[in-house]
């Protein structure tokens, strides 16, 4: 499959037993066959014709996880025009921005709470000629329901066009720019071409015993970011369902009614669902305690073995199903209970958290990528995964260090450029082609890659000391306490870190009576004690919020912005080294 027109196209054309999509709709889970998607996206691509979109140009979309999203991709797609995401917490600024960079001609938002993002941009955004709404059709936009009807109408003519505009798209075309949501600076567009994503697609299929024709993936991640975005053709090009979860709040129950058999997330669901395992063990009292505790302990030393390459004696593998019976096939079974394994990614995952949920028999594979390599390039595999690190390099991808300790990558995913901007595009290449990624990592002996640390975030102390701040940030964000972490030292004498905590769980340790500071306090020492000297942390204040979107101090993947972070929290920080001097 050359482009992603062709994959769509054969996934249309099979004869499948399962859905290709489940959609929420009132508490109930409606299934979308792939006949029904296939009519769906070709009249709205005869629609979006009609509106008078051309091969080549640039529309957005503005909505969150929901399954006319993709409809409404396949189906520009289909007629060569090129998707612009959107992340749907964007602000107006971000979207005008994003807009006027990517020169659209067309946007799809989400509602009408999107659709007032637009309005004091209009004046601004000549170039947006058309504006689509998902639900309902506020002020001058045209209902989906309507392009689709527009569509339906122009019959076999409106199909045939649709299917010579399909056929005139060809592998080096433009597919989408999509924006880095940008922890420094504005955004920048990179731009991914057709023969991109269907070469990503055909290299994520041949990992062996990953992802199948039939698994059900219950996705809830932005669809404006890569990651979602290779779930959603991976899906038409392996043959999997795709069920929708827009709510987060509603995870918990779409994960009873889906049942999916792959969860991909990042990091922070599965360190939420670590807390509320561990403080149900340690709520139990009596024979529950002790029996929580006893099964803990059997997953514990079965995994840890089966990660050394040996298999548990008999006498731990009885009482391993028992424990599997009596409580981990109850937690499995809040996860839907057919989960064959997880996938993380969009920051790291701590080894505890991977540990843990292998103790139960749950397993999460890390992997690695960024945008400008079409999502993926590393991941663990079922039959061959090693904790606190990201992999081994997909199919058909190159990775190699650079004498600095920079990741480098080259293969057939790597994109073309950044949208409009050839000095970021030097920059972002060496002179032979490897693209570089940014991070810090190393390659161990096997081919694992390990990543330590963002190569612009690395903090050089007034002491000349390198200290990796992720690698702490993790440490600590592993308590069911923090929510987040930001470590500072930069140029600075020594370590400090500002620390916002989970609201639930530290107002549990307010309702017993005890001192949130002093509960603090020994999270970081136990922290402090795995790390070098120069590494540890000498100070830390607890913030009065949590580090915002709206503030623009996180990414929509979760990213901390670390100086608008340390912008926002100044006086705090200001503060803690200011001790030093007074005591000095």
């Amino acid at each position: 499959m050359r482009t992603i027109c062709d994959l769509w196209a054969t996934a249309t054309a099979e004869d499948r037993p399962y859905p290709a999509f489940l959609v929420d709709e009132n508490d109930s889970w409606h299934e979308i066959g792939w006949a029904e998607a296939a009519q769906a996206v070709d009249e709205l691509a005869a629609g979006f014709v009609e509106l008078g979109l051309e091969n080549g140009d640039r529309v957005a979309i503005l909505a969150g996880t929901r399954v006319e999203w993709t409809l409404v991709d396949f189906a520009l797609i289909s007629i060569g025009a090129v998707t612009v995401p959107i992340y749907p917490t964007s602000s107006a600024l971000e979207c005008a921005y994003i807009l006027g960079n990517a020169g659209a001609r067309a946007i799809v938002c989400e509602d009408a709470e999107q659709y007032a993002k637009l309005a004091p941009l209009r004046g601004q955004l000549d170039l947006v000629d058309r504006i689509v709404t998902l639900v309902g059709a506020p002020g001058s936009a045209v209902g989906l329901d309507e392009v689709r009807e527009l569509g339906r109408r122009q019959g076999a003519e409106g199909s045939s066009a649709v299917a010579g505009r399909r056929a005139a798209v060809s592998e080096g075309d433009v597919l989408t720019i999509i924006y880095t949501s940008g922890t420094t600076g504005p955004p920048k567009g990179c731009v991914i071409s057709h023969g991109n994503f269907a070469s990503m697609v055909d290299m994520v299929s041949q990992l062996p015993d990953f992802l199948r024709a039939g698994d059900r993936v219950l996705l809830y991640l932005p669809l404006a970011h890569n990651f979602a975005r290779l779930v959603q053709f991976a899906g038409a090009g392996i043959g999997f369902s795709i069920a929708y979860c827009a709510d987060l709040d509603r995870i918990p129950q779409a994960l009873l009614d889906v049942s999916p058999t792959i969860l991909p997330s990042v990091p922070r669901l599965f360190e939420k669902v670590m807390a509320g395992v561990s403080d149900s063990f340690e709520q139990a009292t009596g024979a529950k305690g002790r029996l929580g505790s006893w099964a803990l302990g059997v997953g514990e030393r079965a995994g840890r073995l089966r990660r050394e390459g040996k298999r548990p004696p008999r006498s731990l593998a009885l009482q391993e199903r028992l424990a599997d019976r009596l409580v981990f096939s109850k937690i499995k079974a809040r996860l839907g209970g057919r989960l064959r394994f997880a996938v993380s990614g969009g920051a790291p995952l701590a080894v505890e958290v991977a540990e843990f949920f292998h103790s139960f028999g749950v397993l999460i594979l890390e992997g690695y990528g960024l945008t400008e390599c079409t999502a993926a390039s590393h991941a663990n595999r079922p039959g061959n995964f090693r904790f606190g690190t990201v992999g081994l390099p997909i199919p058909g991808l190159e990775a190699r260090i650079a004498d600095d300790g920079e990741v480098l990558l080259r293969g057939p995913t790597v994109f073309a450029g950044y949208h409009g901007d050839e000095k970021a595009t030097r920059e972002a290449f060496l002179e032979d082609g490897w693209l570089r990624t940014g991070d810090i990592g190393s390659i161990d002996a096997d081919g694992f890659l390990t990543i330590t640390d963002r190569k612009k975030d690395v903090i050089i102390t007034a002491g000349g000391k390198n200290v990796s701040p992720q690698n702490i940030e993790q440490a600590l964000r592993s308590s069911r306490y923090v929510a987040e972490a930001l470590v500072i030292g930069n140029r600075r004498p020594y370590i400090t870190a500002l620390l916002a905590l989970d609201r639930v769980e530290a107002s549990k340790v307010a309702a017993a009576g005890d001192e949130t500071d002093t509960l603090v306090a020994g999270i970081v020492a136990d922290v402090n004690r795995n790390l070098a000297r120069p590494e540890q942390i000498k100070r830390f204040t607890i913030v009065p919020r949590d580090f915002l979107a709206e503030e623009g101090e996180v990414t929509p993947t979760m990213k901390l912005r670390r100086h608008i972070c340390e912008e926002h929290f100044a006086r705090e920080i200001d503060a803690m080294y200011a001790k030093e001097r007074l005591e000095a």
